[in-house]
């Protein structure tokens, strides 16, 4: 790896490990972008969901006070059923036509929560069924599921410091599902992984992002963090549905 693209790289995880502290989400979003640009899609995309997993696991370890184990153990299950429905919907749809709908269904979603969050409270065990599902099926043909949980998070009035912590064990677990896969099923093409030393280096990157995310939360309201989140959510939203028209 060139050092301009090494140093793109680093930023890109310092800037999404921060995101994701504060706002619970964010790392996929900023770095997968960049790192596919300069290691290829297969690889970048490993490299982001690798970084993802370091991430998350050091965001739960400081908030796992804060998560709903009841929602974690609840939805779960869900979003793994939902990936294999999204698995078995990418074999059989054409991928630019996934993003339009699942971007421009997210999109009105998140516009609906958020202009009747201050009316409607949403409750029930249905609404986590849905949401658990949409994730699933989201992360699987998208790579954008955190836009389904916002506007899940909007429409029930979750509180965002225990909605950005449960997130984590969640994004864990699904990041896994990802790398596993890929190197199963031989996604990775041989000789592509970057050297061994990029890894300490973005290992350093997350760990400069968490922290400086951390200092950032101590300072930041919760309702900033709210629309911050929100924001991260439209943009996830946004991207994939723009790539689906441009590709269709």
């Amino acid at each position: 790896m060139e050092t301009t693209a090494l140093i793109a790289a680093c930023a890109a995880v310092v800037l999404g490990a921060g995101l994701q502290r504060v706002a619970g989400m964010g790392l996929g979003l900023v770095a997968a972008p960049v790192l596919t640009v300069f290691l290829g899609a297969s690889v970048g995309v490993l490299v982001s969901n690798v970084a993802a997993i370091v991430t998350a696991l050091l965001i739960l370890r400081a908030l796992r006070d804060r998560v709903d184990w009841r929602r974690v153990v609840t939805i779960l299950p869900l979003m793994l059923v939902g990936s294999i429905f999204g698995a078995l919907t990418v074999r059989e749809a054409d991928a630019a036509w996934l993003d339009v709908i699942v971007g421009g269904s997210v999109l009105a979603a998140l516009a609906a929560s958020a202009l009747l969050r201050r009316r409607v409270r949403i409750k029930g065990r249905s609404v986590a069924v849905a949401t658990g599902l949409a994730a699933g099926f989201m992360n699987t043909t998208s790579g954008v599921a955190a836009p389904a949980w916002t506007a899940y998070a909007l429409a029930t009035h979750w509180e965002h410091r225990s909605f950005a912590a449960t997130l984590q064990p969640l994004l864990v677990v699904m990041n896994t599902m990802s790398v596993v896969t890929k190197l199963a099923f031989g996604a990775i093409p041989p000789g592509s992984a970057p050297a061994w030393w990029v890894w300490p280096l973005l290992l350093v990157g997350v760990l400069a992002g968490v922290g400086f995310g951390a200092l950032l939360a101590r300072h930041i309201p919760t309702r900033v963090a709210s629309v911050i989140a929100l924001t991260v959510a439209v943009a996830g939203a946004v991207t994939a549905l723009t790539r689906g028209l441009l590709t269709v």
